[in-house]
Order: C-alpha cells, then sequence, then structure tokens
C-alpha cells in the first residue's frame, strides 16, 4: 500500500459515533511485516470510530485515516506482535488525533454535523419521540466530550463507553496505570461539570422562549 490509497468518503463510515463501542477487534497476535492492505479492509471501522471518539470531526475524519495508515505503511516493519493489532492501531489514532488538535485551524466541533438521515436499524424502530431523545442525548454528550482535551477524552471514552478496563486503556496509549486513574477521575468532574453547564443553557434558553 502506499500513501495513495484511496480512502472511503465519510459517508461511507460509521454514522453514529457514540452509540456502539470502538470495538477492539478480537484479532490474534500478529508477526510483522504487516500486510497493510489487509489492515486497512479488517480495521478500517475500528480506525474511523476511534478518530471520531477522540474529537476528529467528521469533515476531516477521511484525512485523519489516511494519515494513521501512512504511518502503519511506514512502520509495518516495527510491529512485532507483541501487543493485539487493535492496541497498536488506537495508539497511532491517538496520536494522530492529538496531533489534529494542536494545530491552529481547528474549530469547534458541532454536535449535529451527522447526516440527517444517519440513524442505525435499530434506531429506524424508535417512534419520533424515542428518535428525538436519543438524537438530544447524543447531541449533550457529543458536546460535554468535546469540551476534554484528548488525553482525558480518550480515557473517558474507553473506560465510560468501551467498557475497557485500566491495564487495557494504560496499553492503549502506552502510559502507567496510574495516569489512567488519574485522567479518568479529572475526566468524570470535567464531564460532570459541561454537563451541568449545558443542563442550565437549556434550561435558560426554554425559560426564555416560554416568557
Amino acid at each position: 500500500m502506499g500513501v495513495s490509497t484511496p480512502m472511503p468518503g465519510a459517508a461511507t463510515g460509521p454514522a453514529v459515533v457514540n452509540s456502539a463501542p470502538a470495538v477492539d477487534i478480537q484479532d490474534p497476535p500478529v508477526a510483522g511485516p504487516l500486510d497493510v492492505r489487509a489492515v486497512f479492509d479488517a480495521h478500517f471501522e475500528f480506525v474511523w470510530r476511534s478518530l471520531r471518539r477522540l474529537g476528529v470531526r467528521e469533515s476531516d475524519v477521511d484525512d485523519a485515516v489516511q494519515e494513521v495508515f501512512v504511518v502503519v505503511h511506514r512502520k509495518r516493519d516495527e510491529f512485532q506482535g507483541r501487543s493485539r493489532l487493535s492496541t497498536w492501531l488506537y495508539g497511532i489514532c491517538f496520536r494522530v488525533a492529538s496531533d489534529y488538535h494542536r494545530r491552529a485551524y481547528v474549530r469547534r466541533e458541532q454536535p449535529t454535523d451527522e447526516p440527517p438521515d444517519a440513524v442505525t436499524t435499530a434506531e429506524s424502530a424508535f417512534d419520533p419521540e424515542q428518535r428525538a431523545h436519543t438524537a438530544e442525548a447524543r447531541a449533550l454528550l457529543d458536546e460535554a466530550l468535546e469540551a476534554m482535551d484528548v488525553e482525558k477524552r480518550a480515557v473517558f471514552v474507553q473506560y465510560e463507553i468501551d467498557e475497557l478496563s485500566v491495564e487495557e486503556i494504560a496499553a492503549r496509549i502506552n502510559v502507567p496505570v496510574g495516569t489512567v486513574y488519574s485522567r479518568l477521575k479529572a475526566a468524570r468532574v470535567a464531564f460532570d461539570k459541561s454537563v451541568a453547564r449545558i443542563r442550565a443553557r437549556i434550561a435558560h434558553n426554554a425559560g426564555g422562549r416560554a416568557r
């Protein structure tokens, strides 16, 4: 695979970011060198969801996916199978997302950047009130996550949403277990404050409309 390998468009990527976990694919350890095309085919969705969960805007995620697999191509001989392939890939996603957030041109993500018809099969069975409630909850979650830096966000999402253990998270992002615990504690505080602030704003706006 070269750097010009075409990436699927945003419309082909997973539509719902926060309703399903970015699953750590249950692959056996793989010894290098890697077949990068096979890795792309098997792990594209995992990489796409991981980058979105790490705060990469949907409009930018295809470029970020491309960047991840450029790194995979460049470092394919370095993977020795000492960890899960998906753990290694997540580490690359984390570094790419961190670089993305450091760039000056990044703008605040709008929590409604999904296409209007981007609903899961399960959601399509909901009545309109249920769908509205689900969309509102997801928008609140997205906005609260957006207020976190990428280090806290990575730990919070993996622990609270993907339900990974602290040890698994530490291996994925290559930090000590104690660092994961401290980031998780700080992330929970930040999340609670963000949710309280968002709800207060919504209540204030609703009160203003009622008058």
